[in-house]
């Protein structure tokens, strides 16, 4: 009698049946004396078409909408049902007496089993398998602590009213938007509220009317030494920099050139710069998006690979950005295990504290969901076999991991006003004092508030000074930014700051547009529907979107709609809330969006 593990993947299915010591291989699985290893592709079953259930809802017509079956089907995925015969053939034989699951370990792993156990009919016990990490050692500590499948019926039912809620919605609304506009409109219980971001965004930018400002600047130097020079900006006694007449700007240039003054004030100020805490998944494709211009879906496949291929990092499909209390004392020997230049200085500095600096922002057990942060897992493999886009990856996680270890950046920004014939200027200068975690970067430029600001010379209040240069300039006020890819994973992360209800905005804090796992794929779909085009790093709408977004009910707009409803999958999942009651909100709200359709 043996156990048939199921995994997500053919790769992590190898990496369990080396570890359970399933050698001989079969028709898709792995042999071994006491376990078979098999293996999803992702999803092998799906939900049916609405021609699956009447062959005449193939065609499109307003008089069959709303599609909402009394019990919603499955079927298999065409192009990998030969391995879902496989896994039911597996499941059905008398020589297996125990299923354990072995998919990914959140949401949509556990639909992807839960699928293919319900297709195939079968009844046999279950256990969940839940680790963090690919490594022999993770996949040893996961498999003497399995659960009893029926703990994660809740997860499943969160993931499978997610699956329904988006068939419902999806399947309804591009119907009912696409009959009444004669073009396909494909239409997102979380896609459409994130493309209404962009369109805002966009109407903000074409409705900008740009209006020109100026600005003084000039240069000083102390007691006519001509490399103790620094600039500054004139400002008004409100401390405002703009003047809206050139006149007015052009007057004051002229009075103050080649005049005298005195060093009004010094004023240093120090300030501390904590180190940034550990990737989430949403974080690091932010990251790798403005350090090295990669999509948000290319960040998750270079990440997956060196979860799943390399052994390098722990689960990256990640929603906290913490560890828990029981992976203290792991980190340690993550520490020892880096070999490599130049991380292994910054290593060997932590190992020779007397103790590892961690804090509430570092381990905080109630700020860890399914999956702690992404961190190195403390293999030992060469990173020699890693491509260019692995390695860079790896290197943002590797930094990010050690720095925080490190103490906060601390350093003077020094405010100076200069008086000048009764006109007043400011220059402001920065001095490091502890490089702290900004030493894991000094490779490149490290961004802080005050980054622009150079160092000023030596001085003192009443030190006189000599205005060399004052000059005009032009500027105009600038119209917002197009969302990039980071800016918009920011946006669907944080969906509360559209709401004006401060109740909701407070809820929407735990919740957002999509998961951390799905943003990516929500972004590539807007772009594959022909809703958002890339130009260069940013993120456009078309005008077939701007048309979508116009024509939709605010609450097909609203991150507001689907913020409540991932906070209700949440709670599902929580066991807080019933599924049947959540499945029953979502058909309301079909039956709404075909009746504003018209």
């Amino acid at each position: 009698m043996k156990c048939l593990v199921i995994a997500e993947k053919p790769s992590v299915a190898r990496d369990i049946a080396r570890v359970l010591k399933c050698t001989q291989r079969g028709d898709g699985c792995l042999h071994g004396s006491d376990y078979v290893v098999s293996w999803a592709i992702g999803h092998l079953v799906t939900l049916q078409e609405p021609e699956d259930y009447n062959p005449a809802l193939k065609r499109w017509q307003k008089s069959d909408l709303p599609i909402v079956p009394a019990n919603m089907g499955l079927k298999p995925i065409q192009r990998t049902e030969s391995q879902l015969n496989i896994l039911k053939k597996l499941m059905d034989s008398n020589e297996i007496t125990q299923i354990i699951c072995a998919t990914d370990s959140g949401r949509e792993g556990e639909l992807i089993f839960r699928y293919i156990y319900h297709w195939a009919k079968c009844t046999k016990p279950v256990k969940r398998l839940w680790i963090s990490s690919l490594t022999d050692a993770a996949i040893t500590d996961g498999l003497s602590k399995m659960r009893d499948g029926c703990e994660y019926d809740n997860l499943y039912a969160s993931a499978r009213c997610r699956a329904e809620a988006d068939w419902l919605v999806g399947m309804n609304a591009t119907r009912a938007f696409t009959l009444k506009n004669g073009e396909l409109l494909p239409v997102g219980r979380v896609q459409t509220p994130t493309l209404a971001i962009l369109v805002d965004r966009q109407k903000e930018i074409a409705a900008f009317v740009s209006k020109e400002y100026w600005e003084v600047h000039a240069t000083f130097i102390v007691d006519e030494n001509i490399e103790a020079q620094y600039p500054g900006i004139w400002v008004s006694p409100e401390g405002e920099q703009k003047i809206q007449e050139k006149e007015q700007a052009e007057a004051i240039a002229t009075k103050v050139n080649n005049a005298t003054g005195i060093v009004e004030s010094v004023e240093t100020e120090e300030k501390r710069q904590l180190p940034p805490q550990l990737f989430d998944l949403t974080e690091l494709q932010r990251e790798c998006n403005r350090k090295l211009h990669f999509s948000a879906q290319k960040t998750l496949s270079v990440a997956q690979s060196l979860y799943e291929k390399h052994k390098l990092i722990t689960y990256p499909r990640t929603d906290s950005r913490y560890l828990s209390k029981d992976i203290e004392p792991k980190l340690r020997p993550v520490l020892e295990s880096i070999k490599d230049a130049p991380y292994n200085s910054f290593a060997a500095h932590i190992l020779s504290l007397p103790k590892l600096p961690t804090t509430s922002r570092v381990i905080n057990d109630k700020k860890v969901t399914d999956h702690h942060a992404i961190i190195p897992t403390g293999s030992k493999k060469s990173l020699s076999g890693l491509t260019s886009d692995e390695r860079a990856v790896y290197d943002r996680i590797l930094r990010n991991f050690l720095a925080v270890f490190y103490p906060a950046y601390v350093y003077d920004i020094t405010t100076v006003i200069t008086l000048v014939v009764d006109e007043r200027f400011q220059s402001k200068g920065r001095m490091d004092k502890n490089l702290g975690w900004t030493a894991l970067y000094a490779h490149e430029k490290q961004a802080t508030k005050d980054d622009d600001s150079p160092a000023l010379p030596q001085l003192s209040k009443d030190t006189p000074i000599i205005t060399t240069e004052a000059k005009v300039q032009q500027k105009k006020t600038q119209p917002p930014k197009p969302y990039t890819e980071a800016s918009l994973l920011s946006a669907m992360e944080h969906a509360g700051r559209f709401v004006d209800d401060e109740a909701l905005k407070e809820a929407l804090k735990a919740s957002g547009l999509g998961t951390p796992a799905t943003r990516a794929a929500i972004i590539e779909k807007l772009i594959s529907s022909g809703y958002v085009e890339r130009n260069k790093k940013n993120l456009v709408p078309t005008s077939k979107a701007m048309g979508l977004i116009d024509m939709s009910p605010p609450e097909l707009r609203s991150p507001e709609t689907t913020g409540k409803w991932e906070r209700g999958l949440q709670r599902i999942a929580n066991g807080e809330l019933d599924d049947k009651r959540f499945m029953e909100s979502i058909k309301r709200y079909v039956l709404y969006l075909i009746q504003w359709a018209g």
